[in-house]
């Protein structure tokens, strides 16, 4: 069982049916997670090379812990500890890091289109993990496997998702996946981080957050990427959390059945109120927990795993 593709880059290219047998798969493992003994020897003798260019928590962990779960070697490096830093090119460092026959490179760039270069480059498998302001696909499949583990599906549920949305690749792409899968998405923000032409993606568009979230299955809030403004696209942070802040007040416009998410990390008080994100309708460290099955998933399928006896 695996991909008919070398390589995960987005949630454009992958079909209703691949974007299905990735979650399913992702099911299956994360059985793994919860063993005394949180091994099985599926990619034995694989190896997987992290490299990321950009700060991660829950992503590059996530995918270490995958691998070493699956039995397989796992190389961190980023592009501070690397000849990159001496002038060496990414697709340079990326021949050379091929020349050690890794069978899966994970990587997370700066750059919008990295993985797309080292893909048609390397033989070695690739799998995006953030390129820039452009996609995040593992992102957008461990969100839709938490909303169908929770709700029991991805078809006709609505799904909003409310804040920095020019700056976001998580946006992006869960717009492409849930849309994708049959589900409704409402994008909202300041006029100034909704992007132009994003309607054309799929998604319906408001500057109104109650608008947005008005009988919503799904609200997912996303962090402000002061990192990635040239400028400051608000007046202040106060202002910000009053108009597009998640609070209290503003549960009674969703279902009391309704799921709170956030890809993290989160800025508490500015896009989601403390104890919403630490409430009942939270989900948010479901979403973590999810990211190793669900990265597992991909390492098994891309690596060629073969589950056995000792699997199960």
């Amino acid at each position: 069982m695996g991909l008919s593709r070398k390589d995960i880059l987005d949630i454009d290219s992958l079909s209703v049916d691949e974007i299905q047998t990735i979650l399913d798969t992702a099911d299956g493992l994360k059985e793994i997670n919860s063993r005394p003994i949180k091994k099985v020897p599926t990619l034995r003798g694989k190896t997987v090379i992290l490299f990321f260019h950009e700060p991660s928590t829950r992503t590059r962990t996530s995918f270490d812990i995958a691998a070493k779960r699956l039995s397989a070697d796992s190389i961190s490096i980023s592009a501070s500890t690397s000849s990159m830093v001496k002038g060496e090119t990414l697709i340079d460092t990326a021949k050379n890091l091929e020349a050690m026959s890794p069978d899966i490179i994970v990587l997370r760039h700066a750059s919008s289109g990295a993985p797309y270069l080292l893909a048609k480059t390397l033989s070695a498998s690739i799998i995006n993990a953030g390129d820039g302001m452009h996609a995040h696909p593992t992102q957008a499949l461990l969100d839709m496997m938490t909303v169908r583990e929770e709700k029991g599906r991805l078809e006709g549920l609505r799904i909003a998702i409310i804040g920095d949305i020019a700056h976001s690749r998580v946006a992006r792409s869960n717009v492409a996946g849930f849309t994708k899968m049959g589900a409704e998405v409402c994008l909202a923000g300041p006029p100034t981080m909704i992007p132009y032409g994003v309607d054309t993606l799929g998604a319906h568009v408001t500057y109104d957050m109650d608008e947005a979230i008005e009988g919503a299955d799904v609200v997912m809030t996303l962090r402000i990427q002061r990192e990635r403004q040239k400028s400051f696209l608000f007046p202040t942070e106060r202002e910000y959390a009053k108009r597009y802040g998640l609070t209290p007040d503003r549960l009674k416009h969703i279902p009391p059945d309704a799921l709170i998410m956030h890809p993290g990390p989160i800025n508490r008080g500015v896009e989601i109120a403390p104890e919403i994100a630490d409430g009942p309708y939270s989900v948010i460290l479901d979403q973590v927990a999810n990211g190793v099955a669900l990265r597992m998933s991909l390492l098994y399928l891309l690596g060629g795993g073969v589950r056995n006896a000792d699997d199960h």
